[in-house]
C-alpha cells in the first residue's frame, strides 16, 4: 500500500493583474470615461483579443466605512466595475470603462481583470 497525503495547496487566483496609466488622451484632451490598463503578461495587441470584454475592479480603500447589510459593521473596502473594450496601441495596452470613471488617484494603481465572462 502506498499512502498518499495531500499536499496542502496554493490559493487558485482567478485573476490577473493589471496597472492602470491614465486616461485615453490627445494632445489636446483627455477621455475620462476610457481608462488605459497594462496586462501583467501582454506584451502584443494579438495577446489582448483573450481580454476582451473581461471584467475589471479597481479595488480601493474608502475614508468612512458603508453600513451593509451582511454585517452590521460595514466595511471600508469598496469597488469599481469595469470591462474592457478595445486594445489601445500595439504594445498590449487595452481601454477599459468603469461604471464610475475612475478616480486620478487610481493612476499607477493595480486592478484585477477576472477571467469571465469567458468566450472560449
Amino acid at each position: 500500500h502506498r499512502i498518499t497525503t495531500k499536499m496542502p495547496s496554493q490559493p487558485v487566483r482567478l485573476y490577473t493583474k493589471g496597472v492602470v496609466l491614465g486616461y485615453r488622451r490627445s494632445h489636446v484632451r483627455q477621455q475620462e470615461q476610457y481608462s488605459l490598463v497594462r496586462l501583467e503578461g501582454v506584451r502584443e495587441r494579438d495577446d489582448t483579443d483573450f481580454y476582451m470584454g473581461k471584467r475589471v475592479a479597481y479595488i480601493y480603500r474608502a475614508q468612512r466605512k458603508r453600513p451593509n447589510r451582511a454585517d452590521a459593521e460595514g466595511n471600508k473596502i469598496r469597488v469599481i466595475w469595469g470591462k474592457i473594450v478595445k486594445a489601445h496601441g500595439n504594445s498590449g495596452v487595452v481601454r477599459a470603462r468603469f461604471r464610475n470613471n475612475l478616480p486620478p488617484k487610481a493612476q499607477g494603481a493595480t486592478v484585477r481583470v477576472m477571467l469571465y465572462p469567458s468566450r472560449v
